[in-house]
């Protein structure tokens, strides 16, 4: 990537209730979590042979998203070659089906790349929820899947909460904070091959010359590799570059809190910012800095803008909608 070393994560080891609440969700800082579930039997299992004969004998036989990328491409979920389409084709199988696909190309040096990308659960390894339980979180959170050989998820953010944790094979993180967002060189906000905008920059061959400040990204870059039984935390918008190093890997991930789409709130902060764009990028420099005093006083301040007002009459300034 870069002859500069990058600083590590930092670690914990044999967490209580107490330390997990208060110095890693209640810190906001990303961090690794070393054997946090390593009780989990799906981390157990001796070799990927026996994760796969493991998770076959869980498969309801569900269809899933699946994404294929030609060898070609080394893995990468990018862009084609002119940022109108993607590199890769999308199908549906079952689990069972994509495991006898990561088992077969896993035979070869050069070989496409497989990956399920995010899958529920609950909907298609139910009986995985049984045994591999997530400790000190809440059973209502659900649980997703990110199974495939090695593939690269270019630096992205979630607009959630995040713990990832690996069940097979090895995956490196390279995490940035929110305020990297110009040094990474992010593509469109509307039309990404992931459910968020990726970075533009290959972290493996990075062009410098196209992309110069990156190098200050990875002046603040925290990397980490984890081994089965790991995982990682990753507060809400923080960029994260994901590589699976093995040619089978098995990840389970659970999103909560942050800013996900309900029926009761269906519009989301990343909406509001397209919104803005959309609304205000056009407007000329001295309107654009208005609103943008406007939305500083109102949203991002740190005051209170309605506390002059009786509580009963501020509407949204208090988040209400009536």
């Amino acid at each position: 990537m870069s002859n500069l070393e990058l600083k590590p994560l930092r670690e914990f080891h044999h967490l209580d209730e107490t330390t997990f609440l208060r110095d890693v969700i209640g810190a906001h800082q990303p961090c690794v979590l070393r054997g946090f579930v390593k009780h989990w039997p799906s981390a157990q299992q001796a070799s990927a042979e026996a994760t796969y004969r493991y998770l076959k004998n869980l498969d309801n036989g569900a269809a899933v998203d699946v994404i294929l990328i030609p060898p070609q491409e080394d893995g990468r979920i990018f862009y084609n070659e002119t940022l109108d389409g993607f590199n890769f084709l999308r199908n549906k199988l079952s689990i069972s089906a994509v495991l006898d696909q990561i088992m077969r190309y896993s035979q070869f040096d050069q070989a496409p790349s497989l990956a399920i990308q995010s899958a529920l659960i609950a909907e298609c390894l139910p009986g995985f929820l049984v045994d591999n339980v997530l400790p000190f979180m809440s059973e209502h959170i659900a649980p997703r899947i990110w199974l495939g050989n090695k593939v690269t998820t270019p630096a992205h953010i979630d607009t959630s909460y995040n713990i990832a944790c690996v069940v097979s094979g090895k995956r490196r993180f390279t995490i940035f904070p929110p305020d990297q967002v110009a040094n990474l060189y992010i593509g469109p906000l509307d039309f990404a091959p992931t459910n968020s905008p990726i970075s533009l920059v290959s972290f493996k061959q990075p062009d410098f010359q196209q992309f110069p400040r990156f190098k200050q990204a990875l002046e603040h870059a925290l990397v980490a590799e984890l081994e089965p039984g790991d995982a990682v935390y990753i507060p809400t918008l923080w960029w994260h570059h994901v590589e699976s190093l093995s040619k089978f890997n098995v990840l389970i991930n659970y999103w909560w809190g942050g800013s996900i789409r309900t029926e009761q709130a269906p519009n989301t902060p990343f909406e509001c910012l397209v919104h803005s764009l959309t609304n205000l990028k056009q407007l000329p420099p001295d309107q654009r800095a208005a609103w943008g005093v406007l939305f500083q006083h109102y949203v991002f301040s740190k005051d209170d803008p309605a506390a002059h007002i009786p509580p009963h009459r501020r509407g949204v300034m208090d988040g209400r909608t009536e």
